[in-house]
């Protein structure tokens, strides 16, 4: 696009939609126009029927266009959580794949990755999936290459996997309508230190410290992505340590020392973990859960999900449900 040219992007906002998603990709747009002293990117609020939207933080929305009524947009981008669906998704899930096929780009930030995959526009194309919603995507939607990069631009499908990276996708664009020095202006307003693009993992907590993944020592880095990779069929500790070179012990010492926890213990949380991804955002039944993440029994898996986590699965399912907004997919507490 020329430099006279305005960028339309369109938001479509689910209810129980993560607000900081929203402003974090607006507020650099809206910083750009001011540091370029020209109108190049242009936005609006779209929902489903056009009808007022509450965020997940319980603040409300006015949206100025229905989806079956926007049109003139460069980019759309789907913003929700994971379990969000359309009222009407044949219409709807249509109307996404019209303006696909008129060249409009398509793209979801954070839980907008599901409802937008749900229409078959990821299929065939790299999507950005948050760390928090890896396995309850993996569980739906097994045949979509997900990656744990910040960002995925692959075509003209784009996404991101949360508020942060949705300000880097936000700089992204606007270096490429302005420039370099006006992504970079417009990320020092903002005090916002690095640049993320494509290509960048995404740091994930390190259960039980106060660390993250890129902060550990190599061993005990390739010892959790090992761990990471048999969640579903369980590995001994000692095949891990024989693959990473170094012996149980030396292991345990090294596990201690930057995650306060034995391998054991850390391997138990994050399969814990997993299993409390799909509790919260998926509908399947305890017994699935459980073989997702390596157990055979319910009652065992249930039993480590207490001891990590010190609540029933069952129990912390019906408590996120509390938390769930308007029509917003309650899941089975069975």
């Amino acid at each position: 696009m020329t430099r006279n040219e305005i960028m339309q992007v369109g938001f479509l906002i689910f209810p129980g939609f993560p607000m900081a998603c929203l402003t974090s990709m607006i507020e650099p747009l809206r910083a750009a126009n001011e540091v370029a002293g020209q109108e190049a990117f242009g936005w609006t609020l779209i929902s489903e029927e056009g009808a007022r939207v509450k965020a997940s933080a319980n603040v409300w929305f006015e949206p100025e266009h229905a989806l079956a009524d926007c049109d003139g947009l460069d980019q759309l981008f789907l913003l929700s959580g994971p379990s969000s669906k359309f009222v009407n998704p044949t219409s709807s899930q249509g109307k996404l794949r019209k303006l696909a096929r008129h060249g409009v780009t398509m793209g979801a930030i954070s839980g907008g990755i599901f409802p937008l995959a749900r229409t078959g526009l990821l299929d065939g194309f790299t999507t950005s999936v948050h760390w928090c919603y890896e396995a309850a995507f993996s569980a739906e939607f097994p045949r979509l290459e997900a990656t744990e990069d910040v960002i995925a631009i692959d075509r003209r499908r784009v996404t991101a996997s949360g508020a942060a990276a949705a300000f880097d996708l936000s700089l992204h664009l606007i270096e490429e309508v302005l420039g370099a020095d006006v992504a970079t202006e417009v990320a020092c307003w903002f005090q916002h230190p690095l640049v993320r693009g494509q290509g960048v993992s995404q740091r994930k907590p390190t259960f039980a410290a106060e660390s993250t993944n890129d902060m550990l020592p190599q061993i005990v880095r390739k010892a959790v992505d090992i761990f990471a990779d048999h969640i579903e069929d369980p590995i001994n500790i000692a095949d891990v340590a024989a693959e990473v070179g170094v012996s149980v012990r030396q292991l345990e010492r090294m596990f201690h020392k930057t995650t306060g926890n034995t391998p054991l213990g850390y391997y138990k949380s994050l399969r814990m973990h997993k299993a409390r991804q799909l509790l919260h955002y998926s509908k399947d039944t305890m017994i699935e859960i459980a073989t997702a993440v390596g157990y055979t029994s319910s009652s065992a898996m249930c039993k480590n999900y207490i001891d990590v986590f010190g609540i029933h699965p069952r129990e912390d399912r019906k408590k996120i449900n509390m938390f769930r907004v308007r029509d917003n997919t309650i899941v089975p507490s069975a």
